[in-house]
């Protein structure tokens, strides 16, 4: 599998220019909801999907708990939450205040099998057709999503 990007242009306004650059884009093909992933689920680890469901739903609520009481939760080889926050800078101590929170956020920091995927996955330029289709660039390149050449062996 690869993952797809475009090619587009944005404007950087950190200087007085507003320079116009080129930047790759991800590509988001597709979006799995809750319930097919729980069917997923099911299927790889012969769990009954309503005990998938419920697992999944009480994880989310017990992150929630603790990522509002500013505990990171590390869960594994999975990754790690933890409660962020984007802030204003100030030029003294005293002018820093809650009001110079600009956005809460949840950080999550992924782990080593993520990370791996990560060092090892490809990349695919698309180019946007006339019919607004994203097609690879080079036609020739074989799709690594179409199932073309060997299917890696799940259990090495």
């Amino acid at each position: 599998m690869a993952l797809r990007y475009v090619i587009k242009k944005r404007s950087f306004g950190f200087d007085k220019t507003k320079a116009e650059k080129y930047v790759a884009q991800n590509v988001i093909t597709n979006t799995v909801d809750f319930r097919d992933l729980c069917e997923e689920i099911t299927k790889v680890g012969m769990v009954p999907s309503g005990a998938v469901k419920f697992v999944l739903d009480a994880l989310i609520d017990t992150l929630n708990l603790n990522l509002r009481k500013g505990i990171s939760v590390q869960l594994g080889d999975f990754g790690c939450f933890r409660p962020g926050m984007n802030c204003e800078s100030q030029e003294t101590e005293k002018d820093v205040d809650s009001d110079t929170i600009r956005r809460v956020k949840i950080i999550f920091t992924p782990g080593y099998k993520f990370k791996d995927m990560l060092s090892k996955v490809s990349v695919l330029k698309m180019v946007v057709s006339d019919e607004g289709a994203n097609k690879p660039e080079n036609p020739d390149t074989p799709d690594p999503d179409e199932g073309e050449g060997e299917t890696p062996d799940p259990a090495a």
